[in-house]
């Protein structure tokens, strides 16, 4: 029951974690972000079903196509043994022979390609998937990347230019902010990991890995802005170290 994740589990965490950034932030663009990222946890939580089920026509036509292809090969076959037969030199033989064997090699690479197409479909279903969460952790960090702890504490310190980013949170606010963010990146990485769980698959297995490894990395980022800002709520120096990660709370 706790050995994989569950899909719906997962999209109702993201429901939940954006009604709190609406009640937190309710006109930020991380609101809209939270959004999108509930609609793509919905769409890739179906798209994981289908990519589980059987494709049943795409079977059913590759094996109609397989047995259209043993009858052509059965009966070419037939009509080789025939000309054999009646050939009585080797030279004759060989001339018959060598374009049989091209044929056979050419429907012998044509029934591993219909062999292998369903699990090709599923694999581009997958990573398309990915590759829109990879694009939205993304777009997760150009949200956090002005929010600077420092201009929080110290805002008259900073000479703001026209064209300066509009910082108004306060450091409670701020910390929420940067909560939210690591949140949201924690769930493009579990959204991802359901393409592989029953999918055995290299090319998933690699994408999901790399989308994983880009979410903790942007998490960690947002981790040291965290560290910041609670030793400046403190007083104190902020200390930077390698961990990744916090707890997050409640709104």
């Amino acid at each position: 029951m706790y050995r994989s994740l569950n899909p719906t589990a997962i999209v109702t965490t993201i429901e939940q974690l954006k009604n709190r950034i609406t009640e937190r932030f309710p006109d930020s663009g991380l609101t809209q972000v939270a959004g999108e990222l509930l609609e793509v946890g919905r769409q890739s939580s179906h798209r994981v079903e289908e990519i589980r089920r059987p494709h049943l026509p795409l079977r059913i036509a590759v094996g109609l196509l397989i047995a259209l292809l043993a009858v052509i090969l059965g009966v070419t076959a037939k009509n080789m043994l025939h000309d054999l037969t009646a050939m009585k030199d080797t030279a004759g033989v060989i001339a018959a022979t060598e374009p049989a064997l091209n044929e056979l090699i050419f429907f012998g690479a044509l029934t591993i390609f219909l062999v292998t197409l369903e699990r090709r479909w599923r694999r581009n279903q997958a990573l398309r998937s990915i590759h829109e969460l990879r694009s939205l952790a993304h777009v997760v960090d150009m949200h956090q990347l002005t929010k600077d702890p420092q201009h929080v504490f110290a805002p008259s310190d900073v000479t703001n230019t026209p064209s300066s980013p509009r910082r108004q949170l306060t450091p409670f606010e701020l910390s929420r902010y940067l909560d939210y963010c690591s949140e949201m990146f924690s769930l493009i990485g579990k959204v991802g990991a359901l393409f592989v769980q029953g999918f055995d698959d290299a090319a998933v297995i690699a994408s999901v890995n790399d989308v994983d490894q880009l979410t903790t990395g942007l998490s960690r980022k947002v981790w040291q802005k965290l560290v910041i800002l609670h030793s400046l709520e403190g007083g104190a120096t902020p200390v930077m170290t390698g961990k990744s990660g916090g707890e997050a709370e409640g709104p």
